[in-house]
């Protein structure tokens, strides 16, 4: 019923598949093949007591990819805990197999973790919430997650109960690749069976809430590159600036002047016109490639004198101002993005734990490294010394694991 034979296989497997190299520059990497009963049989020490030893969850937990956790929480729970039936109703459950690539890779396995159901039983995860407490707790648990199960879990709760965390969602839902949110879309309906998209078309309003549509639908192009087309996206012809002319009103005669068209758009906007200028830009920014959007900012830039950051600052406010602005920034350079948000939230928020959480968490298979090496290029001083700074105690130990830190940053 646990299928023991299997998922040691398979992780035998996992662990020659992938190198560090194939890893990126996330923090928590495969370190060679590990004893996943021992570990289990380490936990369930922890567990027998009414105490926590919360060093030992630390030491276990946050030094493990997301890969052996789920394998610990399976040795976990057919050694100590509850059975897994092995035709369960819902068609779930099978044996582990290796993280999702792309979209097409999405298993069966993994849909077992999304599965209530099949959570219920999870023993290990029960323990940890009704032992622990705080925000260690919420670090704990949240390494448990699959990544596509843990951004449903944020989004869940960024739109549940009273008011809505609009700053979940932009971090999310401005950073994920189409792979990633077709895999978010369908842990969220398995957690919750709820449609995330709906969910989100009734808790938001707006072209805030049209551009996040349009971003959880997953339909931004890949790696197209097509200079031609990026000039013809940055700019349109048009009269002259002292005429406010018609947008894409072709002007080839004296004195007319080539116009950009994301920059007429926030324009045009302003002057009170109809809302097309916002869903053209939007639906530039939302199924472009990232780098088709690259060369639309260049042209931009180039022909306007402005930086397009500083255009929707200048002419927009609010949540879509931000949710543009992330989208920009994300394209530009993801983990200096991530930088900004975690030096944001440790900073200008007095802490703001969940934002610095989720981050980590989310990011730490990725570009965690490279997040870091952003965030000092940046302010000059260690993401590791500022959560020492601002975090204490074993919540505070769980954060520096999972973020770890070069010598001179001790």
């Amino acid at each position: 019923a646990c299928h023991a034979e299997a998922t040691e296989t398979v992780q035998e497997a996992l662990v020659r598949q992938k190198s560090k190299e194939e890893w990126g520059s996330g923090r928590l990497e495969i370190q060679g093949p590990m004893p996943q009963r021992v570990a289990a049989s380490r936990l369930s020490k922890y567990a027998s007591f009414p105490g926590c030893d919360k060093d030992l969850l630390i030491d276990i937990l946050s030094q493990r990819c997301n890969a052996q956790r789920l394998v610990i929480a399976e040795a976990y729970l057919s050694t100590f805990g509850r059975e897994i039936p092995e035709k369960p109703q819902n068609g779930y459950c099978y044996p582990f197999q290796p993280p999702i690539t792309k979209a097409s890779d999405f298993t069966k396995h993994q849909k077992q973790f999304f599965c209530p159901k099949c959570v219920a039983q999870n023993d290990l995860v029960s323990d940890l919430k009704e032992k622990l407490c705080d925000h260690f707790k919420e670090v704990m648990v949240g390494l448990m997650y699959p990544p596509p199960s843990y951004d449903a879990h944020e989004l869940w709760h960024a739109m549940k109960g009273a008011g809505t965390d609009e700053n979940c969602l932009i971090d999310i839902l401005a950073s994920r690749t189409n792979g990633e949110i077709f895999q978010m879309r369908e842990a969220y309906y398995l957690q919750y069976s709820r449609d995330l998209q709906e969910d989100i078309y009734s808790e938001t309003s707006g072209h805030f809430r049209d551009t996040l549509v349009n971003l959880v639908q997953g339909t931004r192009e890949e790696g197209y590159t097509d200079p031609a087309t990026a000039a013809q996206d940055a700019m349109v012809t048009g009269q002259p600036w002292g005429d406010r002319g018609t947008l894409g009103t072709p002007a080839w005669g004296h004195g007319a002047t080539w116009r950009p068209v994301m920059f007429q758009v926030l324009w045009e906007t302003c002057q009170q016109r109809t809302g097309e200028h916002k869903t053209l830009l939007q639906m530039i920014l939302c199924n472009k490639s990232y780098q088709q959007l690259w060369l639309v900012f260049q042209e931009f830039q180039t022909i306007s004198g402005q930086d397009i950051v500083d255009a929707i600052n200048e002419r927009y406010d609010g949540s879509f101002q931000e949710l543009l602005v992330a989208i920009v920034l994300c394209v530009r350079d993801k983990p200096a993005y991530f930088a900004y948000r975690l030096y944001s939230a440790i900073h200008d928020f007095g802490f703001h734990n969940k934002t610095v959480i989720r981050i980590l968490i989310a990011r730490s298979e990725i570009d965690l490294m490279t997040i870091r090496k952003r965030y000092k290029e940046r302010y000059g001083k260690s993401l590791f010394h500022d959560i020492k700074h601002f975090a204490s105690g074993h919540y505070e130990k769980a954060l520096l694991a999972i973020c770890a830190g070069d010598a001179d940053d001790y």
